[in-house]
């Protein structure tokens, strides 16, 4: 370990004492997938009668745990990882069946909706058509804001909520007010929320502020619906959190003291990134602003431990994206046209996960340690006690010492084909060098003809507690099955499924799936194994691997 590191290690007190988090004790296993891929009949998944049945899927099928990708509301390029806001919901994912239901709309007003793809989401016409729809719920709601809804109270609702959503709600007004422009584009009287709730304006555009709340109290409450179903069957969800705020965000746009930000331009001064490597010779350059983390850690981290119980209020687990930016993130100065010039500053390291530790004392959380990490890093991790991450896409093609390789896994650790971020495992395979396949098939002594479920059967037998398999894994599916190509502008986020496609993989692969949580001791406490579900042999491997 270089001296450098050696002192980082040393200076926090790393490895010197017990992990401070140990949850992943239970062998279990779930499924990957986002929101938007449900088969809902509007253009994109929502919290519907679609999701209801994916969770019975799990359910039947042993599995305990499903894991999605961040549920805040998107922007431009309509990736999760950069949202408007880091504690709202995404406005796409209300089912509008349901307002029908409740007489906030017309099954006349939702129409266009039905005429959207169900192969891909189609971003630039659910802006276009949706939206209108739930202002329009609002207008309903209005006009008789005495009439019953299921989803509780709106206003105990916006008082639950305090701490964030009147921040968001006249960040998201003004926005529209201004065209969609940035808020740093905005008149000075609104470009911060302490000026804007000073300014005229704030009574000028409160009726699409309230709606924009009102948006967020149907959001919660049909999430609250989807979750007290999968609590009801014995589904745990895992949620997403990604390390850095969007520039153009409710988060900076509220809180900019927080950020490294030109304190008289709110400007960032550096930005995010990651440095040149084998993959890309002038690195990453995120742009999303740094935190002031001396400024957080002077308010003991109260805006990200705010931030982290409104993941928990969401989801059971919260994986952390990019873990290593707590111990030393890539700073790279503003306006820079690379992450080339780029240097690593200490980031908060255990401190933050001590303040979230005497906050949360039974936070479940998933450490996103992907990637080429420092000796520090795993310190830091190790520290933490939270489980990591293992990519068996990235285990093959090289020696026995690399720890993706099932035999290295720790207990500690949960274990993927592939992520959100990854090709499918039969399209990784096909466009895979020879050397990388000769290995595969030499260490899992396989054929390859079967990959997607090869993996699949892999993930389960790892020594990993947790193991999570994409929902296109378990379809088999080639590369029309990506989610998401990192680097690529468009395209993204798309990939939705037929409702048909999951009642195959019942019919044809649930046995199965059942099958391998009792070989390898992922049964979940909700799917006890009979001798009957006990029949699977070698035949039925060939029905689950044909479910395509």
């Amino acid at each position: 370990m270089p001296d450098s590191q050696s002192q980082r290690v040393a200076a926090q007190g790393l490895g010197n004492a017990l992990p401070l988090f140990d949850w992943l004790r239970d062998r279990g296993a779930g499924v990957l997938l986002h929101p938007t891929s449900l088969p809902s009949p509007f253009g994109i998944g929502a919290f519907d009668e679609s999701a209801f049945s994916f969770l019975k899927f799990l359910a039947g099928s042993g599995l305990r745990y499903w894991q999605t990708c961040p549920l805040g509301p998107t922007g431009y390029g309509d990736s999760p990882y950069q949202c408007f806001s880091s504690f709202a919901g995404n406005p796409y994912f209300i089912d509008p069946a349901a307002l029908i239901r409740a007489g906030l709309l017309t099954e006349a007003a939702v129409q266009p909706l039905r005429y959207l793809n169900r192969d891909r989401v189609d971003y630039g016409a659910i802006y276009e058509r949706k939206l209108p729809l739930l202002f329009a719920a609002h207008a309903a709601w209005r006009r008789d804001p005495k009439r019953a809804l299921p989803y509780g109270d709106f206003a105990a609702f916006r008082a639950a909520q305090a701490g964030w959503l009147p921040g968001y709600a006249l960040f998201s007004a003004l926005k529209d007010h201004f065209g969609g422009k940035p808020w740093w584009e905005w008149p000075d009287e609104a470009r911060s929320f302490e000026a804007a709730q000073r300014s005229p304006l704030s009574a000028a555009v409160a009726t699409r502020a309230e709606a924009y709340a009102f948006i967020q109290y149907l959001f919660f409450g049909q999430w609250s619906e989807l979750r007290s179903k999968a609590t009801q069957l014995g589904i745990s969800i895992v949620g997403d959190t990604p390390i850095f705020a969007a520039l153009d965000s409710a988060d900076v746009w509220t809180s900019p003291h927080l950020f490294q930000l030109d304190r008289r331009t709110l400007r960032p001064t550096a930005v995010a990134g990651v440095p040149p490597d084998y993959f890309s010779a002038d690195g990453q350059l995120w742009g999303n602003p740094l935190y002031d983390w001396p400024a957080h850690a002077a308010e003991n981290y109260a805006w990200w431990l705010a931030r982290l119980r409104a993941n928990f209020a969401l989801c059971d687990i919260v994986r952390i994206d990019h873990f290593r930016g707590f111990e030393a993130y890539w700073s790279v100065p503003a306006g820079a046209p690379t992450a080339r010039t780029g240097q690593w500053v200490d980031g908060p390291g255990l401190d933050f996960f001590r303040a979230v530790k005497a906050a949360m004392p039974e936070a479940k959380l998933i450490a996103e340690d992907l990637g080429l990490l420092t000796p520090a890093t795993v310190a830091l991790r190790d520290a933490t006690g939270l489980p990591g991450m293992a990519v068996l896409q990235f285990a093959y093609g090289g020696g026995a010492d690399n720890l993706y390789l099932p035999h290295n896994h720790r207990a500690n650790t949960v274990v993927y084909p592939g992520t959100h971020d990854n090709d499918t495992t039969r399209g990784w395979y096909a466009t895979a060098d020879e050397k990388t396949r000769d290995h595969l098939r030499r260490y899992l002594s396989v054929s390859g003809q079967e990959i997607g479920w090869d993996f699949v059967r892999s993930a389960y037998a790892s020594p990993a507690s947790l193991a999570i398999v994409a929902l296109q894994d378990l379809m088999s599916l080639g590369s029309q099955g990506r989610f998401n190509t990192p680097g690529k502008p468009q395209g993204n986020w798309t990939w939705r499924y037929h409702e048909e496609e999951l009642q195959t993989l019942v019919e044809r692969s649930g046995p199965y799936l059942r099958e391998l949580a009792a070989l390898y001791g992922r049964e979940g406490p909700t799917s006890p194994l009979t001798k009957k579900n006990r029949v699977m042999s070698g035949t039925m491997v060939a029905r689950a691997s044909s479910s395509t």
